[in-house]
């Protein structure tokens, strides 16, 4: 939640935030190497394979045989309970990322509180959601555990969303800018290589920080079906795994670019 206007603010691990030149003609299998050495990147793919079962199973479209049914769901279930383990510890990057945080107001003290705070607060109830559903952790607890988790994840989202709509409104100002320097520089005669060059890597980033809304809102929907125990007009299976996939391709591509 994992972000700042043309100056960023909050020093952030997201991929968003640290788009890296392109290189041409990149090793795949090397490129594809970096990506599998990254937690993040391992997790989101376990998400895909998760969210993807979970929609087979919601929109009924295999046949029901009554076998595979539970062999998808038991699937399912233990990807969901690996996808936990991967986030041991990693409570700590929140913060980090809150101690190195730079407030020049209130504002940005209480959304940047709320966006780490409460993804932290998440990551760390998750260890113990983890050890309550693996059999450490008498399993009575697990309910409360989850609860406490889904309310901290929404409260991080609410704060994340802020912070990147601030910072999508600073890269389009900043894209504004330029293309008012680029206009002065062509009715000039000069040239402008320069800024085209800053103009694409703006636009860019604006893309990305896009598809990083983009991914809050889907996650930030299934936390809200999370607190609502499946129930209500936002917590249909089909709607929630759909909103589960589309974040994990988004994240995915976030992560692959990054690497």
């Amino acid at each position: 939640m994992d972000s700042k206007a043309s100056t960023p603010l909050i020093p952030s691990p997201n991929p968003e935030n640290t788009i890296k030149p392109k290189i041409k003609d990149r090793d795949f299998l090397k490129h594809l190497e970096a990506y599998l050495a990254n937690r993040d990147g391992v997790d989101k793919l376990l998400k895909i394979s998760r969210y993807a079962t979970k929609i087979i199973l919601a929109s009924s479209v295999l046949p029901e045989i009554p076998t595979l049914t539970a062999r998808l769901k038991s699937f399912e279930s233990s990807v969901g309970l690996s996808r936990k383990a991967f986030r041991l510890g990693k409570f700590v990057q929140d913060v980090n990322a809150l101690r190195d945080s730079r407030f020049d107001s209130k504002e940005d003290l209480i959304l940047s509180v709320l966006a780490y705070g409460g993804e932290g607060l998440y990551y760390f109830v998750e260890q113990f959601v983890w050890l309550a559903k693996s059999g450490l952790i008498d399993a009575k607890h697990s309910r409360n555990l989850q609860k406490i988790s889904a309310w901290a994840e929404f409260i991080g989202y609410i704060g994340s969303i802020s912070l990147k709509f601030r910072d999508l409104k600073g890269i389009i100002e900043d894209e504004t800018c330029l293309e008012s320097s680029i206009e002065i520089a062509i009715s000039r005669g000069n040239g402008y290589k320069e800024e085209e060059q800053r103009m694409k890597k703006l636009r860019e980033k604006k893309l990305m920080k896009k598809l990083s809304i983009v991914q809050d809102l889907a996650d930030g929907l299934m936390a809200v079906a999370d607190i609502q125990d499946g129930k209500g007009r936002l917590s249909g299976p089909l709607f929630v795994a759909s909103a589960g996939l589309l974040s994990a391709i988004i994240s995915t591509h976030k992560n692959w670019v990054s690497c």
